[in-house]
C-alpha cells in the first residue's frame, strides 16, 4: 500500500504570482526584522527567520532610478526601480509615457503586464495616467 504524497506548500514565488493574477502586488513582512522583504523568499534576508507574513502593497511609489534600453530592433523602452510607499523597491517598467519622460521622483502607481507574457509582471504607470 503506498502512502499518500506529501502535500507541500505554495513556493512564495507561486504565493506571489497568484497576487498579481488577481490584480494584487504582494510582498512579505519579516516579524523578526520589523520591515518588509521583496522579492519573495523562504527566509529572512536580515533574520534568517522563516517568520514571513504576507501583505497586500497599495501599489504606490516613487521613481529611484530609470534607464532607457535601446535594442537594436524595436523601440526603446525602460527599466526602473521604484521606492513602494510600503519600504521595499523593486525593478520594473514605467508604462503609458515614453521611456524618456520617465523621471527619478515621479509619483507612479502600480500595475500589471501580462500581454504575451508566460507569467504577469508588475509594472507601474505615472500616478496622472488614466
Amino acid at each position: 500500500m503506498n502512502a499518500p504524497a506529501a502535500s507541500h506548500p505554495p513556493s512564495p514565488h507561486a504565493v506571489y504570482l497568484g497576487h498579481l493574477k488577481e490584480g494584487r502586488l504582494a510582498y512579505q513582512f519579516s516579524l523578526a526584522a520589523g520591515r518588509p522583504v521583496f522579492f519573495p523568499r523562504v527566509a529572512c534576508p536580515y533574520t534568517g527567520s522563516t517568520a514571513l507574513e504576507w501583505r497586500i502593497s497599495k501599489g504606490l511609489g516613487t521613481v529611484y532610478s530609470s534607464s532607457v534600453l535601446y535594442p537594436r530592433d524595436g523601440e526603446p523602452y525602460n527599466v526602473a526601480l521604484v521606492d513602494c510607499d510600503e519600504g521595499f523597491r523593486l525593478m520594473t517598467r514605467i508604462e503609458r509615457i515614453p521611456p524618456q519622460d520617465v523621471a527619478i521622483g515621479m509619483r507612479v502607481r502600480f500595475a500589471v503586464c501580462a500581454a504575451d507574457a508566460e507569467e504577469p509582471c508588475p509594472v507601474f504607470i505615472p500616478m496622472d495616467a488614466s
